[in-house]
């Protein structure tokens, strides 16, 4: 069992061209619960962020909620990942995953937020916030 908490506000998951420049917008200010990630690779660069942060000019998939689990994960840890991800597959929610040195994030559309915090809390995991 993971202890999850709702991080509030929407996310959105957007793009730039590969070798754009960050907007300067993204990483000043950020607020007390804020989560953003940055993805490089030769096809273009992925950000995940807080909607209001993601710049007009991005392709940009927005309305996602996201998810982090409150306590640290070990990067040698199996199986948590997959044991938040199995439950939102099964009830056929959407999820983008991402994992920082201490935990992972998920990501639900904000559309199937209800379906996707049951599905968890039925494989027994206390979803918050």
């Amino acid at each position: 069992m993971l202890d999850i908490a709702l991080l509030p506000g929407e996310y959105a998951v957007w793009r730039l061209p590969a070798g754009a420049a960050l907007p300067y917008a993204l990483s000043s200010g950020l607020r007390g619960a804020d989560v953003v990630t940055v993805s490089w690779t030769s096809d273009g660069i992925s950000v995940i962020c807080p909607a209001d942060r993601a710049p007009v000019q991005a392709v940009a998939e927005t309305a996602w909620r996201c998810l982090r689990v409150t306590a640290s994960v070990e990067l040698a840890d199996t199986g948590s990942l997959a044991a938040l991800v199995d439950p939102l597959a099964e009830a056929r929610v959407s999820v983008v995953t991402f994992s920082t040195f201490d935990t992972d994030y998920l990501l639900v559309p904000t559309v199937r937020l209800t379906e996707g915090t049951a599905a968890l809390q039925r494989a027994g995991h206390r979803v918050t916030g």
